[in-house]
C-alpha cells in the first residue's frame, strides 16, 4: 500500500551551521533552582537507547494544556476546562482526551524558566535546544542572527557524538519533517556547530502534496540531487555525480571543514544507496490501523517514522512541528503554536486534536512494543504563551491571542527510565513564573544526557583544547 499524498525528502544539513564566527556574551536567566542531584550521585546509568524530541514550533501555550489554572481570573485561565487523566492528581486540557489516557507515562515539568533577553523565537530555540543561555548577539541581531559555527551544539548532536561507534548507516541524529525556519531565518541551535558538521542531523523533509492522488513514500538528498532529477544510477556514476557537484565542491574546498563535509555527504550517499535502510522510511509497511491511530498529518506521520527510526536504533530523532499554512491568518502566526490571535479556536479546532492523537499514539505504540522503557520521549517548545489574554498585535483582548512568554513553560517527558504519572515543580497562581523547584533548559538538557547514559560532557576543540559541553544545569534526579 502507498501512503496518501505524502512525500519525504532527506536533506543534508551541510552549510547551514554557518562558517561565520560569533562572539558569545552570556546573559543570565533568573534562576532560584531547587536542590537536585549531580550526575555522579545518582545510582544506575541511563536506560534510553534513543531519544524522540517532539518540538512544538511557535511556542505552545502551557496554561491552556498541561499547566491550567482553573482558579485564576478569567482573563488568565481562558474558556477551557480540565479533565482527569490516567495519572491520579494530574489534569489536562479537555481537548487532550487521548493523551489523558496515556498520562501515566508522563512526567510534566511545570517550572521551566527559559527567560531570554529578546523574548523571541530565535533565542528560545537556541536555549531549549542547546541548554545554553543565548549570547548577546541574539539581542543585537534579532531575526538576522544566523547559526554560527562556534555556537553551542544541539543536544541531539551531543548524543550523536557520544554514539560515534554506532554501526548503522542511519545517522546518529535525524530531524524531520523540516528544518525550521525558512531561509534566511534558519533557527540557531539545531546544528552541531562547534562539535563539527559531521554530527549535524540528517534532515528528512516531509511535504504534503495537493490533490487526492496517492503517492509512494520516497526520500532523496536535495544537496546531492541539485537539479531534482538525479536517479540512483546517476548517483553511483562518479563522473555524473562529480559534474553535478562541481560548483558546490568549489565553494567547500576553500574551507577547513571540507573533510568533515565530505564525510557527512558520503554517509548521506551511503544511506541513499542502501535498500535496507531506505526501508525504514517506507510507511507503506505499516498497517492501516496503525496509520489511522496516528492520524494522517505530516506531523503525525513524522512521529510514526520516529518510532520506526527508534526500532532501527537511531540515537536521536527530532520532530519539529510543521506549520499548517491554512490557519496562519486565523491564528496570526505561521500556522503553528505561535497563537498571537484566536488562541482558543486555533488550539481547539486544529492544534490540540492533531497533537493529542499523534502523541498519544506514539506513547501507546512504544509501550505496546516494549520500546518505551528504552526510549526517552521529550515534548518541548521554544517558549510558553503569556498567561494574560490579549496580544496587541491581534487587537488586544478582543483578538483572544496570547503573546510570547519565555519566563515560564512546561516540558513533558516519558520513557527512558523516567517515572511516569508525576509532575515536577509548579508555576505561580497565574502561570507566569516558576514557583516550586524552578528549573532551566540547562537542567532539561542535562537530564536528557543522563537518561541516555551521558554524564561525561568533556570535549576538545579543533586545537585539542578541552572544554565542557554544558557546565550549567543539574540532572532532575527525582524524575527517574
Amino acid at each position: 500500500m502507498s501512503f496518501n499524498r505524502r512525500q519525504f525528502l532527506v536533506a543534508s544539513s551541510s552549510g547551514f551551521a554557518g562558517l561565520q564566527l560569533g562572539n558569545p556574551k552570556p546573559v543570565i536567566c533568573n534562576d532560584s533552582r531547587g536542590s537536585e542531584s549531580d550526575p555522579g550521585s545518582l545510582s544506575g546509568t541511563g536506560k534510553a537507547k534513543s531519544v524522540i524530541l517532539f518540538f512544538l514550533c511557535g511556542g505552545a501555550s502551557h496554561i491552556d494544556t498541561w499547566d491550567m489554572k482553573p482558579d485564576a481570573p478569567s482573563e488568565y485561565r481562558g474558556p477551557f476546562s480540565s479533565i482527569n487523566t490516567s495519572a491520579s492528581g494530574i489534569r489536562l486540557c479537555e481537548h487532550l482526551p487521548m493523551l489523558a489516557r496515556q498520562t501515566h507515562h508522563l512526567a510534566i515539568v511545570n517550572s521551566v524558566c527559559s527567560t531570554v533577553n529578546t523574548n523571541d523565537h530565535h533565542a528560545g530555540y537556541y536555549y531549549n535546544l542547546t541548554g545554553h543561555v543565548p549570547d548577546n548577539t541574539f539581542k543585537t541581531q534579532g531575526n538576522d542572527r544566523r547559526p554560527y559555527s562556534d555556537d553551542w551544539p544541539f543536544m541531539g548532536s551531543v548524543v550523536s557524538s557520544r554514539r560515534s561507534n554506532h554501526d548503522s548507516l542511519l545517522h546518529g541524529a535525524i530531524t524531520l519533517p523540516h528544518m525550521p525556519s525558512r531561509r534566511p531565518y534558519t533557527r540557531p541551535g539545531q546544528f552541531a556547530a562547534r562539535l563539527g558538521i559531521e554530527f549535524d542531523p540528517l534532515y528528512v523533509d516531509g511535504t504534503a502534496e495537493d490533490g487526492d492522488t496517492r503517492s509512494s513514500v520516497t526520500f532523496q538528498a536535495p544537496s546531492l540531487v541539485l537539479s531534482g532529477d538525479v536517479t540512483k544510477e546517476e548517483l553511483v556514476s562518479r563522473e555524473k555525480l562529480l559534474s553535478r557537484l562541481q560548483n558546490a565542491r568549489q565553494r567547500f574546498d576553500q574551507t577547513p571543514e571540507v573533510d568533515l563535509w565530505k564525510k557527512h555527504q558520503q554517509r548521506s550517499l551511503d544511506l541513499l544507496l542502501a535498500s535496507s535502510t531506505s526501508e525504514v522510511f517506507d510507511l507503506s509497511r505499516e498497517s492501516a490501523s496503525t496509520l489511522e491511530r496516528y492520524g494522517d498529518s505530516v506531523n503525525a506521520m513524522s512521529l510514526l517514522m520516529a518510532r520506526r527510526l527508534v526500532e532501527a536504533e537511531v540515537p536521536f530523532v527530532t520532530v519539529f512541528w510543521k506549520e499548517n499554512t491554512a490557519i496562519k491568518d486565523q491564528c496570526k502566526s505561521a500556522g503553528g503554536w505561535d497563537t498571537h490571535g484566536n488562541n482558543f479556536a486555533c488550539l481547539k479546532d486544529h492544534l490540540l486534536p492533531e497533537f493529542d492523537r499523534a502523541l498519544s499514539a506514539l506513547l501507546e505504540d512504544l509501550s505496546q512494543r516494549g520500546l518505551l522503557d528504552q526510549t526517552l520521549v521529550l515534548v518541548n517548545s521554544e517558549m510558553g504563551r503569556k498567561p494574560k489574554i490579549g496580544d496587541p498585535r491581534s487587537g488586544g483582548v478582543s483578538g483572544a491571542g496570547r503573546d510570547h512568554w519565555t519566563h515560564c513553560m512546561s516540558v513533558l517527558m516519558a520513557g527512558g527510565g523516567i517515572q511516569g504519572g508525576q509532575t515536577y515543580g509548579s508555576s505561580d497562581r497565574f502561570g507566569e513564573y516558576p514557583n516550586e523547584l524552578p528549573t532551566t533548559p540547562a537542567d532539561i538538557a542535562r537530564t536528557v544526557y543522563h537518561a541516555t547514559g551521558i554524564d561525561n560532557l568533556e570535549a576538545r576543540d579543533a586545537q585539542g583544547r578541552p572544554y565542557h559541553l554544558l557546565a550549567d544545569g543539574r540532572v532532575l534526579g527525582s524524575l527517574f
